[in-house]
């Protein structure tokens, strides 16, 4: 495939106000300007895109996206197994259903990619998986699994297990639970290492990724204390982690910053349905950049319908982040977070040929999806 004349945003550092991307099976091959382009094989797919947008597809890095189906109710959500507060055997790639429109929906928005996994009613929820948006087996989707441990704070798992009776109660039996959790999976490792183990353990293997930072855990945490918890733990067991949501991230910047660990921020595009929530703002993102911060906005799918991503980086440049980071945030940034660089988040030559074609600026509410491209084959096309 060649597309032409496009105004081309790489997202690794350069822009070309007219310019070609050029495919070669799944993978981008070339990217440069129309002087340079080269000319049509025969038999190539040419794009002629007259002055539109492209760039990279779309990612979102937080959602339940296939977990927590729209259209099926309870039938349809296999989010949360409430069942006990420490699971992390479970697999969100078990659970996905491609069906989901929700899907067909990312697509027509141009997202190509998304971080999905289960909610955050358990102290640890299980793993989540990265995967593309086309496709009707979850398996061929797959880019990376597991892509990380998710892990909660705050109010979620203390009002879940409350009504039930059971720990945790409280923020300390949160953190008590996920500091035993990790204290025994270090102890099985090491007994793993120096030849000790009976038997391998169907509970503790999944930690050993997270006890090697091969994947992060993933930790849905809001309030400023909780965000202070979850480093505090992370750099205890010495592990690798990502702040989710992160809604009070920007009353305690230095600290973060400190830490070194990203931010997932949002979804800021809903109601403060509850007490934890109250200081969300769009100004949050600017506040993240300015202190170097790496981040990456997010629906958190389905609290904020996915299609809406683009519009969620729009309102975050709104409110004072620069452009050029807003389309970051959806793009590059969130391959960094979740450790898919190697494939997606910038036009680049052997990277997944992920595209988006745009009519204008994708953060701006106008602007019409063209054409959304996976792994080099247009899926979607919006012809006037």
């Amino acid at each position: 495939m060649l597309i032409i004349n496009g105004k081309i945003h790489t997202m690794a550092g350069m822009v070309y106000p007219c310019g070609y991307v050029q495919t070669e099976g799944k993978r981008i091959k070339r990217v440069g300007l129309m002087e340079e382009a080269p000319r049509p094989k025969d038999g190539e797919q040419v794009l002629d895109v007259r002055g539109a947008w492209v760039m990279p597809g779309m990612i979102d890095a937080h959602s339940h996206i296939g977990i927590t189906e729209e259209t099926r109710g309870a039938i349809g959500d296999d989010c949360n197994e409430e069942s006990g507060a420490v699971q992390p055997q479970l697999r969100a790639i078990d659970a996905i259903n491609p069906m989901d429109p929700a899907f067909h929906d990312a697509i027509m928005a141009g997202i190509t990619s998304v971080m999905t996994g289960p909610g955050s009613a358990n102290v640890v929820g299980g793993q989540f998986v990265f995967m593309k948006t086309q496709g009707r087996c979850v398996d061929r989707m797959v880019v990376k699994a597991p892509a990380a441990m998710k892990v909660a704070f705050g109010e979620n798992p203390k009002t879940c297990y409350e009504a039930q009776g059971k720990c945790p109660l409280t923020r300390m039996g949160t953190a008590m639970l996920l500091r035993e959790a990790l204290f025994k999976a270090r102890q099985y490792e090491r007994d793993k290492w120096e030849g000790r183990l009976k038997k391998e353990d169907f509970s503790m293997e999944p930690w050993l990724p997270v006890l090697r930072k091969e994947i992060p855990l993933k930790a849905h945490a809001h309030r400023a204390d909780d965000i202070l918890t979850a480093i505090r733990i992370a750099k205890e067991f010495d592990v690798d982690l990502t702040i989710d949501h992160g809604t009070e991230a920007h009353l305690i910047v230095d600290e973060i910053a400190a830490s070194g660990f990203p931010v997932i921020v949002g979804t800021d595009l809903t109601s403060r349905s509850k007490l934890e929530v109250e200081n969300m703002n769009f100004k949050t993102n600017r506040i993240l950049q300015e202190a170097g911060i790496l981040f990456a906005v997010t629906t958190d799918h389905p609290i904020a319908l996915i299609e809406y991503l683009p519009l969620c980086a729009g309102l975050a440049v709104k409110h004072g982040l620069p452009l050029e980071e807003g389309l970051r945030a959806v793009t590059i940034n969130p391959a960094r977070i979740c450790r898919v660089e190697d494939r997606v988040g910038s036009l680049e030559p052997g990277k997944d040929g992920d595209i988006g074609v745009f009519s204008g600026n994708p953060l701006e509410v106008f602007t019409q999806t063209l054409y959304t491209i996976i792994d080099g084959a247009v899926v979607y096309e919006n012809r006037p």
